[in-house]
């Protein structure tokens, strides 16, 4: 059970309610405070013009809305801005827009009445999960039109998935005995001004990312291992001397991920003893290529990158990013654009660069493995058959190689693409949910190269008869993969076992 409300939501708590189905509780202190806002609000709103409230919105604030009108203004607000189109996005980022909505209107800034975070908290307890499309907001004023779909579902309209489809959300309320979100006073904007759709996506993204770092981490260990480096590149001694977090802890990583291993080589066995070394010509490489021996320097700043990112995010997830924000211990409202997603969206921006950067790794490293004039102890594609008549880890290959180009095209940042809109009102803008669904994709398509990379050192594993020389960890990895995809010899349809692979790799971490 995960509090809501007085303490932060931290990464691991996100976590827990959304890929674990944790149950979440409103927290008792945190949810007067919301009563005491929507109080404030209701009691100090009498008499005055306040945005949002008795005014049209955006550009059409300068037109005042009679008291008759009041609450329609807010059904009119969330029916006109569903506009979104694409694709719907996946049950699970629903679920995570739903986390991040209620976290921040649970920080007691919004003038809403607590309906609306008790419905959006039994929403999330069911597993009621708004139809949210992919294309919509500029996140600048919110993601106004993905959140305009939640604020549909929470007054009984559209779709939401429910029980494993697509279903309308009267039906679904009728079964679970949930009433249609009431009106007060401005639950319609506070409900889609704001963040969170970028910042739930965002979040998942994250954790998403720390698994690809893990396993980029692995199965570069691994190719160490296949083609017998030298232990050097990944000491404490040498990477100490470089003061980033990020190298070393990758060099830790792979310091333990290599422990016992009887296949790594020392330099100071074989290269510093006078007895190896009277040849003039060696056949063994007195230095590996760059993606063998630059791990540590490579996947570092993308660790660095990811811990950013999470801090930031996290920031943002307990945050109060609606327009206006409501102090109702200061008695006052105060008008500005926490609303704005430029901290998300740069950090989905820099994310992406480094999920790319990492795809880009794997790719060099599964191209080592795959050619034989590189790396001279495996066949080419290290293909187990016959050579000419089968093709080995051929075809994988064109796959990982695409995917890795599309990943470095889609790297462009959003956070430089303003386009202003909204009458010029919304004149410089985030596009922080076009960043943090960017970031998604990119992320989505390195499990798939990581996948094809896992193949390939399984396939490289089974030629060298090495598994015996494996570390532990290594070999724990080699046995659980093994199980979804055999070893291969004969030519078959893999796209099957692939996504077998992918989806285990997006469940699992290294151990």
């Amino acid at each position: 059970m995960v509090d809501i409300g007085l303490r932060h939501l931290s990464l691991i708590n996100f976590s827990d309610i959304v890929f674990k189905e944790s149950q979440i509780t409103l927290n008792t202190a945190a949810l007067e405070k919301v009563d005491a806002s929507f109080q404030f609000l209701q009691h100090f709103s009498t008499g005055k013009l306040i945005y949002g409230i008795n005014t049209g919105f955006g550009p059409m604030a300068q037109y005042k809305v009679s008291d008759e009108n009041r609450l329609q203004l807010q059904y009119n607000l969330i029916r006109s801005h569903s506009t979104g189109m694409g694709n719907p996005m996946s049950p699970l980022l629903g679920k995570a827009i739903l986390v991040a909505r209620l976290n921040s209107l649970m920080q007691a800034h919004s003038g809403i009445h607590t309906n609306l975070v008790e419905l959006l908290a039994a929403l999330i307890n069911h597993n009621i999960v708004p139809c949210i499309y992919e294309h919509g907001g500029v996140g600048a004023s919110g993601d106004l039109v993905q959140l305009a779909h939640v604020g549909l579902n929470l007054i009984g309209e559209g779709r939401v998935w429910f029980e494993s489809s697509w279903q309308p959300t009267a039906d679904v309320y009728r079964k679970v005995g949930l009433k249609p979100l009431e009106i007060r006073i401005r639950e319609g904007l506070a409900v889609i001004n704001g963040t969170s759709a970028m910042t739930g996506i965002g979040m998942v993204n994250i954790i998403y990312a720390k698994k690809l770092l893990a396993w980029s981490v692995m199965f570069s260990s691994m190719t160490n291992e296949i083609v017998e480096a030298y232990d050097d590149h990944y000491s404490k001694e040498l990477n100490i001397v470089k003061h980033h977090t990020g190298q070393n802890y990758v060099a830790a990583m792979m310091r333990g991920m290599l422990k016992d291993s009887k296949m790594i080589h020392s330099r100071t066995e074989h290269l510093y003893n006078p007895a190896n070394i009277e040849h003039d010509v060696f056949e063994d490489k007195v230095q590996e290529y760059y993606s063998l021996r630059c791990v540590t320097q490579v996947l570092g700043p993308v660790y660095d990158t990811i811990e950013n990112a999470e801090r930031i995010l996290v920031e943002e997830l307990n945050s109060v990013n609606d327009n206006p924000v409501i102090d109702h211990e200061k008695k006052n409202i105060f008008h500005g654009g926490n609303f704005h997603g430029d901290y998300v969206s740069l950090e989905m921006d820099k994310l992406k660069i480094a999920i790319t950067k990492l795809s880009m790794l794997a790719e060099r490293q599964l191209n080592y493995l795959l050619n034989d004039k590189l790396n001279q102890i495996l066949p080419p594609f290290v293909n187990l058959g016959v050579l000419g008549f089968n093709f080995g880890m051929q075809g994988m290959q064109f796959t990982a190689v695409s995917t890795v180009a599309e990943n470095q095209t889609l790297s462009y940042p959003m956070y430089v693409h303003s386009i202003p809109n909204n009458n010029d009102n919304q004149d410089i803008v985030s596009m922080g949910c076009n960043a943090a669904l960017m970031t998604k994709k990119v992320v989505d398509n390195t499990f798939e190269v990581l996948t094809i990379q896992a193949i390939t050192i399984l396939q490289a594993i089974d030629y060298l008869k090495c598994q015996d020389k494996l570390s532990p960890a290594t070999r724990s990895v080699y046995t659980a993969i093994r199980k979804i995809f055999p070893k291969f010899i004969d030519d078959s349809p893999s796209y099957e076992k692939q996504e077998k692979v992918k989806n285990w790799l997006r469940l699992n971490e290294p151990l």
